[in-house]
């Protein structure tokens, strides 16, 4: 069986922001698995915010379309998202909404959400390490009918994860990050 393709989401643009770090880290791994890896940043997809009467008279933004092809030319999703107020970033909720309404000729509205693995990861300066974040992206991920693995990692005191080659430090950080990434390849894999 040929190995299934990764694509993987940082949910944050920010300078330094330690979950475009946590995705290069992720992407890597996932890399060293053998499995085929992209990582984008969704500055490349500029996109307003979600507004139904916009969509009505505008039509779907191109790069909501764009996006939901990227999304669906890969097997499997990784999410690494920040934690904003205990909950999800409008940059990576408003992507979701903008591509759950897209759908090509021959499919159904939420099909690239039905047919693939999608994965959850977040890191964050606190204890909780983003997990309420998760919990919430996990939510809204299902209600589009997403098949969401049930492993996730949270990468708690993220400030102080990383050594000076920007590699995780933490045994038990290296050893939840790579049951996830284990669970999303092989799951990948299945739904090929």
């Amino acid at each position: 069986m040929s190995a299934p393709k990764i694509l993987v989401i940082p949910g944050s643009l920010r300078t330094g922001s330690h979950n475009v770090k946590l995705a290069a880290v992720l992407a890597y791994e996932i890399a060293q698995a053998g499995v085929d890896v992209t990582r984008i940043s969704l500055a490349d997809f500029p996109l307003p915010i979600y507004d139904g009467d916009l969509q009505a008279k505008s039509g779907i933004p191109k790069h909501a379309i764009n996006l939901k092809r990227m999304i669906g030319a890969h097997h499997g999703v990784l999410l690494v998202s920040p934690e904003y107020n205990a909950s999800v970033p409008p940059l990576l909720k408003n992507a979701i909404d903008w591509v759950s309404r897209v759908h090509d000729l021959h499919e159904a509205r939420g099909d690239v959400f039905r047919n693939r693995a999608f994965a959850l990861a977040g890191a964050s300066q606190s204890r909780l390490g983003a997990a309420r974040a998760l919990q919430a992206l996990r939510l809204i991920l299902t209600s589009c009918h997403a098949n969401v693995i049930a492993s996730q990692f949270t990468l708690a005191f993220a400030d102080q994860a990383y050594d000076d080659m920007d590699r995780l430090k933490g045994q038990g950080d290296i050893d939840s990050m790579r049951e996830m990434v284990r669970q999303l390849i092989d799951i990948s894999q299945r739904l090929m």
